[in-house]
């Protein structure tokens, strides 16, 4: 049995200072959110293959978690509107207290399942490290809301475990009409596809 001490310490934040997209954040965790010790190899090969944004460019992560990837992106672009998105509160609470951490004022977190809390809005980019678990059914209403959402030209980015491949592959051409596999890592695949005009 632990003691009282041992799990006070494990109620305490877990920090981690990390350099994403070659910008230096200070990051805090907790217990219970994902990869919270360190940022996992899917978000890394995901961030080292993903361009910044373009000023005036709203961006949407998907799936924010305490919200390195969408803090990376506002920090590479403070001109750029970055909304964080997560059906976890402990997670948007997370990332609402990192992005303070980090001077971020042009990022919005907001509690929400899939992107039903932005569906009115319109976004020049959406990127997400799927959860891998929620299944294809809530796959399915993400990758038709992101289509949607997204203006003409607006990028979609995903890295996925590789044993997702396959099925990104075939419903993003189902849903776009093409994909581009960006790189396929050892464990993880950057997933594209861009909206097309109407």
């Amino acid at each position: 049995m632990m003691t009282a001490q041992e799990i006070h310490a494990l109620r305490q934040d877990l920090v981690q200072q990390v350099t994403l997209m070659a910008q230096p954040l200070t990051l805090h965790a907790t217990w219970g959110l994902f990869s919270p010790r360190e940022i996992d190899d899917g978000t890394r090969l995901l961030l080292d293959l993903l361009p910044p944004p373009a000023a005036g460019h709203r961006c949407i992560d998907l799936g924010c978690g305490y919200g390195p990837i969408g803090l990376a992106l506002a920090k590479a672009q403070p001109a750029a509107e970055v909304i964080l998105l997560d059906k976890d509160f402990v997670a948007c609470d997370y990332a609402r207290a990192n992005a303070a951490r980090n001077r971020l004022n042009n990022v919005t977190v907001s509690l929400s399942n899939g992107l039903e809390a932005v569906r009115d809005q319109k976004a020049h980019l959406i990127v997400s490290n799927v959860p891998a678990k929620v299944g294809k059914e809530l796959w399915s209403i993400m990758l038709f809301d992101a289509w949607r959402m997204l203006e003409p030209g607006g990028e979609l980015w995903f890295v996925s475990i590789n044993g997702l491949r396959d099925y990104f592959k075939r419903t993003f051409k189902e849903q776009f009409g093409h994909y581009d596999k960006v790189k396929q890592g050892r464990d993880y695949t950057v997933h594209r596809a861009v909206r097309g005009a109407d």
